[in-house]
């Protein structure tokens, strides 16, 4: 498989159509619906839960015209259910997400972690999914506890540097900077590295220990 271009996309109040009633399909439409899509499930028969969440559901088996105005598919049927699914999708130049069968999928949903406005997201392109929940665990773990003040520093600062007029090849060291301020330390720390991602690493690594957010490894 070709390298994945990882891509947030927003689907507020677009329509998502969803291709499953059971269990998988109702863990899938919590996710939707959270990014606050518009979802239509169809399947023959349909999981309390879903039924609970209040969307449209058409309770049958799927057609190729259920993608009509579509901007997203999930298919969460069975492997024979989601090839059909994805040829319909593959006609109308539509991305699929086929719940653990990558090879009828066109697009995967990431293991991701939201804190404080930083959203991280993990994929393994489908092919390991209980690799990616690991990594998307690892990674929660060693954020700072603070980042929400991160993510308001960094926006001060660039508008700041906005106004300026500030090349974007000068923000990253001036926005390490800024976060070293917030726990009193210097340019002390990052002195020594060789690049910017070293310095980067030793200075977060530095905030996150000090603040009993997890060790850096």
């Amino acid at each position: 498989m070709t390298d994945l271009l990882p891509l947030f996309v927003n689907l507020t109040a677009r329509h998502v159509v969803l291709v499953g009633g059971g269990p998988v399909a109702s863990a899938k439409l919590t996710q939707l619906l959270a990014a606050g899509a518009d979802v239509h499930v169809v399947a023959p028969e349909i999981h309390e839960d879903i039924v609970k969440a209040g969307v449209a559901i058409s309770r049958r088996q799927f057609v190729p015209a259920d993608l009509d105005g579509a901007w997203l598919v999930v298919a969460a049927a069975t492997p024979d259910v989601n090839r059909i699914v994805a040829a319909a999708a593959e006609e109308r130049q539509l991305f699929v997400n086929a719940v653990d069968d990558p090879a009828n999928a066109s697009a995967f949903l990431s293991g991701v972690v939201r804190r404080d406005g930083v959203t991280l997201a993990i994929s393994t392109s489908g092919e390991a999914p209980g690799l990616t929940a690991l990594l998307r665990e690892a990674l929660d773990a060693v954020l700072p506890r603070d980042l929400g003040a991160w993510v308001r520093e960094a926006r001060r600062q660039r508008a700041g540097w906005k106004e300026d007029g500030v090349p974007m090849s000068q923000r990253r060291p001036l926005l390490l900077e800024a976060l070293n301020k917030l726990y009193g330390l210097t340019a002390e720390h990052a002195k020594h590295a060789e690049s910017p991602m070293d310095s980067s690493a030793i200075s977060a690594g530095s905030a996150v220990n000090r603040r009993g957010g997890g060790t850096w490894q």
